[in-house]
């Protein structure tokens, strides 16, 4: 490896990111074309972001995946409105504008920091499953896993949305806006119209015959049979419908005509039909948790736990390698990676064993992120090679339980938020509607998750129950993490991403980026990708990091080139605001 290899002075080079059309593997393309002339302001956010430098703000910050929506947020935030009344705004208009990855009918996980209690919590809008389903729903005749999207198309994968709870009732804790104003710019762009990104039509041919299958879905994004093109004008009446009913009602989803007419989809759609009820809808809740936090640099980095994975894997990740020198190391050695990599397998084998939602399987929550385990974990690193194998750990529980490995599978999709309002909140939310798409079912203007994928399709493993198997009522494990990083009690960083399990390590790395290496956000958030998960090495394809290979090959690792489309999104709080939006996607960060 040449030793004049460093990835920060890649990114001052600007080193190109892959920019193939997206198939329905890996869904989320990169463009910002066709956003330029939306106001001055946005036009400064984009190029801030093409010469790889941060946006700069004091009083109030919003980072996400549209200009549009952020925008909105934007507007808000101007306007006095608090981080909660911005998330409104900005959730409603992705789901209008970037619909492939999150909305109405999927679920998020928000972190909030309140600066007038100083106090950090979190709140769950997982999806829940049919109180009729069943565990073996994603077998065969035979008990056999179904193929995957054989699953995920369809009535079958469908649980009960969160979003629009979480929504409502952070807005009603934190916000002091009025609920329906905030809705009315995604109202007018979906009466109005907006411009087809060329993100969003190259996701669309990709998916063609998918979104073909159902004809609701087929008539929005396929009109007389092809495929919507970047700058066609695309108005979504049925969606402003939606939203003028919440808005007069944020109850509205979960009762009446709104919920029948997603279980009317949902179970009479051909070939696999679902088993929501009125009923599923009428019980849904959001859950307000304790934040998971985890030890790093003199930071505590916190996120959401169960059924999230995405806190404590995270934690343990960061957590294991505050016991060695990643900032002597520095991000050109080879050996950092070797750590962060090893680290990585650690933490997801812990991850396959034992995490799961909470509310219906005893898990070792606390024992996960203990300081002594991980300092035990941590010793496993030590040497100059990969490790030969990985197995879960047996950290501290309040009682004994057996798991066997979970078999799940995560495709990348999702959307990350990040929001900091004037009195000083900030908002971390990373919103799903799970695989590109989601279920490909379209209602009211909006599509259908698939979160149900989200379960392991075995529900055992040698006779030995898989934690995250499918049950009644239950939330299904999730990767996302939306992180909120404290400094002595005060907020310093909030960052998220999509991107299936692998938003683990774009999180992760972000992070080590910014606090042992001295990057700053947009540097961080435009890093090339090294990924580690299940033992193969992925390394972001035409990018610096793929120089790794050679290095990471020869201590061990199998190695490996592809596509790594994060979609990180993030601004650290000092002495004034900075804001990083990913280049491989079409967000931005606008501040003031």
């Amino acid at each position: 490896m040449r030793k004049t290899l460093t990835l920060i002075a890649a990114l001052a080079a600007g080193s190109a990111v892959a920019q193939q059309a997206a198939d329905a593997v890996q869904p989320e393309a990169t463009t910002t074309g066709g956003f330029a002339a939306m106001s001055r302001q946005v036009a400064v956010a984009l190029k801030a972001k093409d010469d790889g430098l941060p946006v700069t703000g004091q009083t109030w910050m919003v980072a996400a995946a549209n200009p549009h929506a952020v925008q909105a947020g934007a507007d808000v935030l101007a306007a006095g409105g608090t981080a909660a009344d911005a998330l409104v705004a900005v959730q409603a208009v992705l789901g209008l504008v970037e619909p492939q990855s999150s909305g109405l009918g999927g679920g998020a996980f928000l972190v909030w920091y309140d600066a007038d209690s100083d106090a950090l919590t979190t709140l769950g809008g997982r999806e829940t499953a049919p109180l009729a389903a069943t565990p073996t729903r994603f077998q065969d005749a035979n008990g056999e896993p179904l193929k995957f999207y054989d699953a995920v198309v369809g009535g079958l994968s469908v649980g009960v949305p969160g979003t629009p709870a979480l929504l409502a009732t952070a807005q009603a804790k934190w916000g002091t806006g009025d609920w329906a104003d905030l809705l009315q710019p995604a109202i007018a762009l979906a009466q109005g119209g907006f411009d087809v990104s060329p993100r969003l039509a190259g996701l669309v041919a990709a998916d063609a015959d998918r979104l073909a299958q159902f004809e609701t879905t087929a008539s929005y994004f396929l009109p007389d049979g092809q495929p919507v093109q970047a700058g066609q004008r695309l108005t979504n009446v049925a969606y402003a419908d939606t939203l003028l009913a919440l808005a007069a009602d944020p109850d509205a989803f979960y009762t009446g005509a709104i919920a029948q007419d997603i279980v009317d989809t949902v179970n009479a759609a051909v070939p696999s039909g679902g088993l929501l009820t009125t009923l599923d809808f009428s019980l849904y809740t959001t859950r307000e948790r304790a934040a998971v936090c985890a030890p790093f640099q003199d930071h505590e980095v916190c996120g959401m736990g169960p059924p999230s994975s995405g806190a404590l894997t995270v934690g343990q990740i960061l957590g294991m390698l505050d016991h060695y020198d990643l900032a002597a190391l520095g991000p050109a050695d080879p050996q950092a990676w070797r750590l962060i990599g090893d680290a990585s397998r650690l933490a997801f084998a812990d991850r396959g064993r034992y995490m799961a939602d909470s509310d219906f399987v005893p898990m070792p929550t606390k024992g996960l992120v203990d300081p002594a385990y991980l300092a035990e974990r941590a010793k496993l690193l030590a040497g100059d090679d990969a490790l030969p194998e990985v197995s879960p750990g047996n950290p501290e529980w309040d009682h004994a339980m057996i798991w066997a490995d979970d078999e799940s599978i995560e495709l990348p999709s999702t959307s990350h938020i990040s929001i900091v309002d004037s009195f000083g909140n900030v908002a971390s939310m990373t919103t799903t509607i799970e695989n590109g798409f989601g279920s490909r079912l379209m209602v009211r203007g909006f599509l259908l998750n698939n979160e149900l994928t989200d379960f392991s399709f075995r529900t055992h493993s040698d006779g030995v129950p898989i934690a995250n198997r499918l049950e009644p009522g239950k939330r299904p494990r999730s990767s996302m993490a939306p992180t909120i990083v404290m400094k002595d009690g005060a907020p310093v960083l909030a960052i998220g991403s999509p991107g299936g399990s692998r938003i683990i390590g774009y999180v992760a790395q972000a992070i080590i980026a910014h606090l042992a290496w001295g990057m700053d956000v947009q540097q961080a958030v435009a890093m090339p990708h090294a990924v580690n998960r299940f033992g193969a090495y992925d390394l972001e394809a035409d990018t610096t990091a793929a120089e790794l290979q050679g290095p990471l090959g020869e201590m061990g690792f199998d190695v490996g080139t592809r596509e790594l489309n994060s979609g990180l999104h993030a601004i650290a709080i000092g002495d004034g605001l900075t804001g990083g939006a990913d280049p491989r996607r079409e967000g931005i960060a606008l501040g003031d």
